[in-house]
């Protein structure tokens, strides 16, 4: 199974299989709700490896995920399109886009047993447009 992680605003970020090693979908709705809620929204965490650019290899991707993290809210590209698409078999099972995501939380660690270092990107859909959040998949990967 792969993952990939595209982010569209002033720059593009593009992380592929070999550096996403995880994708947690969630959708966040209040648990002491009777009736199905209005206040709802959803979390997207993304897990992968640090990988150092060599020759020929495109720039660090989650260097720019970094400075992502770091535009101030008052700034509109805090705001950006996300899509992320679960692969296996050359099949796209499913495809997530966050027309207007932002970063609620982004780590990195490093330690000198792992060799390579790792991030976490937590991201969230705007709340008032929540509606404009799509689901796809079952079709082949291009």
């Amino acid at each position: 199974m792969g993952f990939t992680l595209k982010v569209e605003g002033n720059t593009t970020i593009e992380l592929g299989t070999t550096s996403i090693t995880g994708v947690k979908v969630s959708t966040d709705i209040p648990q002491d709700s009777n009736a199905r809620s209005t206040d709802l929204g959803s979390t997207v965490t993304i897990t992968g490896k640090i990988l150092t650019a060599v020759d020929g290899d495109p720039f660090d991707g989650t260097k720019q995920l970094g400075l992502w993290a770091l535009v101030p809210a008052e700034n509109a590209d805090c705001y950006r399109k996300v899509t992320v698409e679960v692969i296996a078999a050359s099949q796209v099972v499913r495809k997530y886009t966050y027309p207007n995501a932002f970063v609620v939380d982004y780590r990195e660690n490093y330690g000198d047993e792992e060799g390579i270092g790792t991030f976490v990107l937590v991201i969230k859909q705007k709340k008032d447009k929540m509606a404009q959040v799509s689901v796809e998949g079952g079709y082949s990967h291009t």
